[in-house]
């Protein structure tokens, strides 16, 4: 179950109002929850949801020792003695709360609601969706790409028609008596084609397929910043916005996953260290499959990120189960907890049960997909037409370079 994922634990002291006194344990952190077990007896001490936390402040008992409280349901919660220290505890908490409250106002993942199976098959259209969209503005940058490449070729082919009449200078120069321009038949102008803008900046005008809030890691410190995935790079910028890394995709060695919302992005190099970055978020889940999408076989699943499977499976099928899904299914199983894998008749009936509201919008979603599939296939027509195009440029390129290579041997 949902309640049994332990994101993150940390040794700390609780104070137990009851008692008058702190209780060594472990505070531990799930997807919705959080909760403190004491060491000696192995009570669950503390336990409730992200969703019902209304602050979470550093304070300090007696004016001293410093301390993290959270304020649940009017009732204020004191933990001292963090280890690692306070502030690692406090913004790896911070954020899944904060991201916990957003997916809960915008009707996410996590709500202690039962779905239809109207409102499953909304989420997983809505996911191709998203992924459709994904891939046409994948599409749109490498279209952009070949247009550079295009006003990259125009360029050159104007360089060589001013390389030709330079060349024709030296070859019947003005000021010898025996010109051969009398006799020669003019040149006639090659037809240009219309001068295309100059080049943009790649970076300027990129536009990231997902930017998400990350918490970075590196030691035993974790501080909020970003994660933007674009077309061509990885971006990781601190909280200021201030750029940390880009990782170029081709520079991208190791993306390794160490849970549904934890992953390691490396760099390797010769004769240094490696550049690494642990990157910890509540939207992991999202960037996921769209890392798989980008690097392939350089995205490593490990055994830990395996084992937050729901139900064990043979090795074959662990490999071939996304995380992001198995993370998908941890914030179902707290909407129903307990609920067997019922059988094909029973997925009929419930399949039946979808009202005209969830109809309707499946509707909508699907009438979006057939548009952008529409396209999609018009932006890939266009895109091999403008690779017919650049391979003819590129053929008479080369073509005049070797002609005008010979003019030039002759004149040395």
């Amino acid at each position: 179950m949902n309640e049994d994922i332990r994101i993150h634990s940390w040794p700390c002291s609780y104070y137990l109002d009851s008692s008058k006194q702190w209780i060594p344990g472990k505070l531990s952190l799930t997807p919705v929850s959080i909760k403190f077990t004491a060491d000696k007896t192995s009570e669950l001490l503390v336990d409730f949801r992200l969703a019902g936390i209304s602050e979470i402040k550093k304070e300090s008992s007696h004016l001293i020792f410093s301390s993290l409280t959270v304020l649940e349901k009017g009732t204020k919660h004191w933990f001292s003695s963090l280890h690692p220290n306070r502030n690692v505890v406090f913004n790896i908490l911070e954020h899944f709360w904060r991201e916990q409250l957003l997916s809960s106002q915008e009707g996410g993942a996590g709500a202690a609601l039962e779905s239809s199976k109207g409102k499953e098959l909304t989420g997983m259209l809505e996911g191709s969706q998203k992924r459709l969209e994904d891939t046409a503005k994948m599409l749109h940058s490498q279209g952009e790409q070949f247009d550079n490449i295009m006003r990259g070729l125009h360029k050159i082919e104007g360089d060589m028609d001013v390389a030709d009449r330079l060349l024709t200078e030296l070859e019947s120069p003005s000021w010898w008596p025996f010109s051969t321009k009398l006799w020669k038949a003019p040149v006639e102008p090659k037809p240009k084609e219309s001068p295309g803008a100059p080049d943009p900046d790649p970076r300027s005008e990129e536009q990231a397929l997902l930017r998400i809030p990350v918490l970075i890691a590196q030691g035993a410190d974790a501080r909020p910043g970003s994660l933007a995935l674009l077309p061509s790079a990885l971006e990781i910028r601190d909280g200021a916005a201030r750029l940390l890394r880009r990782f170029e995709r081709r520079h991208v060695d190791e993306v390794r996953v160490h849970g549904p919302y934890e992953v390691s992005v490396r760099q390797r190099f010769i004769g240094r260290p490696d550049c690494a970055f642990r990157l910890l978020a509540a939207r992991m889940p999202d960037a996921i499959p769209l890392l798989q999408a980008h690097y392939g076989r350089r995205v490593q699943i490990l055994e830990d990120a395996l084992g937050f499977a729901a139900a064990p499976r043979s090795p074959a099928a662990d490999l071939g189960t996304s995380v992001w899904q198995a993370a998908t299914g941890f914030l179902g199983a707290a909407a129903t907890p307990g609920s067997p894998a019922g059988s094909a008749d029973k997925e009929q009936v419930q399949l039946q049960k979808i009202s005209q509201e969830e109809a309707n919008e499946l509707r909508q979603i699907l009438k979006k997909l057939k548009g952008l599939a529409l396209e999609t296939e018009a932006e890939l027509e266009r895109q091999d037409e403008a690779l017919d195009s650049i391979g003819s440029s590129v053929d008479r390129a080369t073509l005049n370079i070797d002609r005008q290579n010979r003019r030039m041997r002759k004149l040395t």
